[in-house]
């Protein structure tokens, strides 16, 4: 991992491209000022290594196979209350973005932003204030303007379990596939997929892969 001063921020990133991931420990350890103390390719793995590193700042993308980022922002403000999460994406909708902190991001960046942004939001996080651009803030500001707005949740009613096996499903694994996985039994992974593809009202996985890549939760 990249060496950094003392006290510097400790940062975990999760992206699953690994140029992705290589750009931004670049400009992370220029900056001199971020230690990255782990990388993830997935949800699963970003998840087992904050609890295993404990990084301030957790630097999610949302389209991860596995498990989404908007699921890893979940589980990690359980898991590791001490780290904060900020979201790294290509995504613009307001819908991504009003999940994003109604799962707990502390910031939401795109990732067209420039590197000194990235530093500031970082550093800003890491010192328990939020970081948003300032249309998100505007979307943000409307939000709580007209809390009747609704919301529109990509995973719906899903339960943690069911955005799992989502994620598996729109990955191409089969339900025997999905049942080892998961260390489950394929009698309960075909319920989990049943009540998943019930639950988005698709008919079959290729309609959970269209429905995942439309709402931008896979690649």
């Amino acid at each position: 991992m990249s060496k950094a001063p003392k006290a510097a921020i400790r940062v975990l990133i999760a992206d699953d491209h690994q140029l992705v991931r290589e750009s931004l420990v670049a400009v992370l350890v220029a900056a001199d000022c971020c230690q990255v103390v782990a990388q993830a390719s997935d949800g699963h793995q970003a998840l087992a290594m904050c609890a295993e590193r404990n990084p301030d700042v957790a630097v999610i993308d949302l389209s991860m196979p596995g498990l989404g980022g908007l699921e890893v922002v979940r589980r990690l403000r359980e898991l590791c209350p001490l780290t904060r999460s900020l979201v790294l994406t290509m995504h613009d909708d307001e819908e991504y973005l009003l999940q994003a902190v109604r799962a707990g991001a502390a910031g939401f960046m795109l990732k067209d932003s420039s590197a000194s942004e990235l530093i500031d939001a970082i550093r800003n996080v890491a010192r328990g204030l939020g970081h948003f651009s300032p249309e998100a803030s505007r979307i943000l500001a409307l939000q709580l303007q007209q809390p009747g707005r609704p919301i529109e949740d990509p995973y719906r009613n899903l339960t943690a379990r069911e955005r799992e096996v989502f994620h598996l499903i729109a990955e191409g694994l089969t339900t025997k596939e999905i049942a080892r996985r998961l260390g489950i039994s394929t009698k309960t992974a075909e319920n989990h997929r049943a009540r998943v593809l019930g639950k988005l009202e698709v008919r079959n996985a290729a309609e959970v892969v269209r429905y995942a890549i439309r709402r931008g939760l896979v690649h």
